[in-house]
């Protein structure tokens, strides 16, 4: 995995090793890891600019219910 700087370097070790699923994770504001695990075929080099949608009311301390809809954007 060295070398790998950019979406697009990303994209390309994805479809090279062919991988299947991928699994984002990031910290709450308590500390804690969290993860969710997508296709590899939604990892596209968009996918590092627009984000995949998250349910925010589901990790504690982010948001309520009626305003849940939010954005995780994957780093290179």
């Amino acid at each position: 995995m060295d070398g790998i700087k950019t979406p697009r370097d990303i994209v390309t070790f994805i479809q090279k090793e062919k991988i299947e699923v991928v699994d984002l994770r990031f910290m709450d504001f308590p500390g804690l890891w969290r993860h969710f695990s997508v296709p590899a075929r939604e990892m596209k080099e968009e996918t590092f600019e627009k984000g995949l949608g998250i349910d925010g009311s589901s990790i504690r301390g982010w948001q309520v219910i009626n305003e849940s809809d939010m954005l995780v954007k994957p780093v290179p």
